[in-house]
Formats: structure tokens, C-alpha cells, sequence
């Protein structure tokens, strides 16, 4: 920015009017934010995911069930998988969810 002038009324006017620029600039920042925040509001929910892995508490973190992407009973330590990966964790032995039954849907014997 340029040298401020070193007297008190013009030093006064750019108070005021940096003031003014300032109160423009939230104003303008709190309209965009509401605009987004409705087109946020207005988008459909994100597609869950066809099959989710839960994952144990600990250091290792070892998968413990395989669920169904919409289940309910489905925690914050799933994470997304594949059909081909939610076959192989079914297969070696990692439980389906009694809930969603992800083994039915997948067709494979219990």
C-alpha cells in the first residue's frame, strides 16, 4: 500500500472509507456464503457405497464385517470397497453383518 498521509482529517477519510470498503466486503462474503450454503442444501445426498468394510479398534485395525452400503447398523471405521474385494473378505472369513446381510446379497453361501 502507499504512504498514508500524514495528517489527522485525511488520515480520518481513510479510515472512514477503508470502514466502508470493509462492511461492502462482509456484506458481499455473507451473500456468497448463504448462496452456497443453499446450493449445499440443494444437491441431492452422495450415493452411498455398494459395499463397506469395518475396520477394529487398535493398531492393526483388522477388518471385523462386511456390510451393505445403506446399512444401518454400519460405524465410522467402514470404509468403501468393491464387489470383488467384499466377495474375497466374505470368503476368508471376515463375518457378514447380521443386519444387511451383504453374504445374501452377493449370493454366496453362508
Amino acid at each position: 500500500m502507499s504512504e498514508l498521509p500524514p495528517d489527522l482529517p485525511r488520515l480520518r477519510t481513510v479510515v472512514t472509507y477503508l470502514r466502508g470498503e470493509l462492511s461492502r466486503a462482509e456484506r458481499a462474503l455473507n451473500t456468497a456464503e448463504e448462496r452456497e450454503a443453499l446450493a449445499a442444501r440443494r444437491r441431492p445426498p452422495a450415493e452411498p457405497p455398494a459395499w463397506l468394510i469395518e475396520r477394529g479398534i487398535g493398531a492393526g485395525r483388522l477388518p471385523v464385517r462386511v456390510h451393505l452400503g445403506g446399512c444401518w447398523d454400519s460405524q465410522k471405521r467402514c470404509a468403501p470397497i468393491g464387489t470383488d474385494q467384499a466377495r474375497r473378505a466374505l470368503a476368508e472369513g471376515i463375518p457378514a453383518c447380521p443386519h444387511c446381510r451383504p453374504d445374501t446379497a452377493l449370493g454366496m453361501p453362508e
